[in-house]
């Protein structure tokens, strides 16, 4: 009978470490790969960041609008058209048919309180719904800069 003799194949330490070291990657693939994630991050950051406070910005504004139309609302139907000498916001929602939901509705995305202001003291007819922004501050600039209902 004819046997085929079998092969064993030995490996050197040396090869064996060769191939594991095939199977990993290069200090060199590794800074390129963070060096592109680096380069991305400098050029989408600054964009999703702008978009990001002209979108805080937008909401304050439409949060601004429907106080006022809200507080017209309650002028109408409760105080025959006049607001209030001693009105506060946080009466819109009071009552068992509240024209807001809850007292967080009264805060702007920054987490300041809406002031309102009468414009006409006599008559209380006029008034502003007012968000003084990022800083909570009346006056400012760019992301602190006064919000004010009727005004784009």
């Amino acid at each position: 009978m004819n046997r085929r003799p079998t092969i064993r194949t030995t490996t050197s330490p040396k090869t064996r470490t060769n191939r594991q070291l095939g199977r990993g990657f290069t200090i060199i693939e590794v800074i390129v790969a963070v060096t592109i994630v680096a380069l991305l991050a400098a050029l989408v950051a600054p964009r999703f960041v702008s978009s990001l406070r002209s979108s805080t910005r937008k909401s304050a504004q439409i949060e601004v609008a429907t106080i006022h139309k809200q507080v017209e609302l309650f002028m109408i139907e409760k105080t025959n058209g006049i607001l209030p000498e001693n009105f506060e916001l946080l009466e819109l929602t009071e009552g068992s048919d509240p024209y807001l939901n809850s007292a967080d509705d009264l805060l702007d995305p920054w987490g300041n309180e809406y002031y309102c202001e009468a414009s006409n003291p006599v008559y209380n007819v006029d008034f502003d719904i007012i968000s003084f922004g990022s800083d909570g501050q009346p006056g400012g600039e760019g992301d602190a800069e006064d919000i004010v209902s009727g005004q784009d």
